[in-house]
């Protein structure tokens, strides 16, 4: 799964991955991370999505990364903010208030962009990649990552076969495997959630579990 499907996706508005509302996991779960005011986010494939504006409501400080531009623009477009804007090697960066959004490939990061970091939110990026960019990606990440590092992580679960995703079905036994090594895990929830996403049932689901996770890396 290449840059240009992502890219492509937005340019056609083939975002049904985006959710309009705040996510009701982050609302019910972030206060088991104790993280404190002040404290910075990060937020990968960040998208447009309104966490980031929950996030901040939380006086935490937000960090995304984001590979398509107009992702990034609309985000600050329909919150009616107007972020500066610079340059580097790597990224285009969109700052405003407590928000700081890079747009550019995820694995250009380095462990000083995330320095400051105390938490990552990942609701929409293990499970929007194929199994090979999910080894990849998850390595990566508890590379650049400080230790002590949390991580509140959103992950589907139906059968790979009845659905091509993204999203991808990610069980329980793959988080572990990717993070387990490197991170405590603690199992939040698992909950039935086809009931309530027609959109999944009309695509040929006949089961789907949404597993919520805290990962604290050692």
């Amino acid at each position: 799964m290449e840059q240009d499907y992502w890219l492509t996706r937005w340019q056609q508005g083939d975002i049904g991955f985006h959710q309009d509302d705040i996510n009701p996991y982050l609302r019910q779960y972030w206060h088991e991370l104790n993280l404190p005011q002040g404290g910075e986010v990060f937020v990968p494939l960040c998208g447009k999505s309104r966490d980031m504006l929950w996030l901040r409501n939380q006086r935490q400080k937000v960090l995304g990364v984001e590979l398509s531009d107009l992702a990034v623009q609309a985000f600050f477009s329909e919150q009616a903010l107007v972020p500066e804007r610079m340059r580097d090697d790597s990224f285009v960066h969109y700052r405003v208030d407590d928000i700081d959004i890079r747009c550019g490939n995820f694995f250009d990061l380095g462990r000083e962009d995330l320095a400051s970091v105390q938490a990552v939110y990942d609701r929409a990026s293990l499970v929007a990649l194929p199994p090979a960019m999910r080894q990849r990606y998850a390595s990566y990440l508890l590379q650049i990552l400080p230790p002590g590092t949390q991580i509140l992580l959103i992950a589907f679960d139906y059968p790979q076969a009845e659905m091509a995703g993204p999203p991808f079905a990610v069980t329980p036994g793959e988080v572990a495997a990717l993070y387990q090594p490197h991170a405590e895990i603690r199992l939040l929830a698992e909950l039935d959630v086809l009931a309530h996403n027609p959109r999944f049932r009309e695509r040929g689901l006949s089961q789907m579990r949404e597993s919520i996770f805290l990962l604290t890396l050692r």
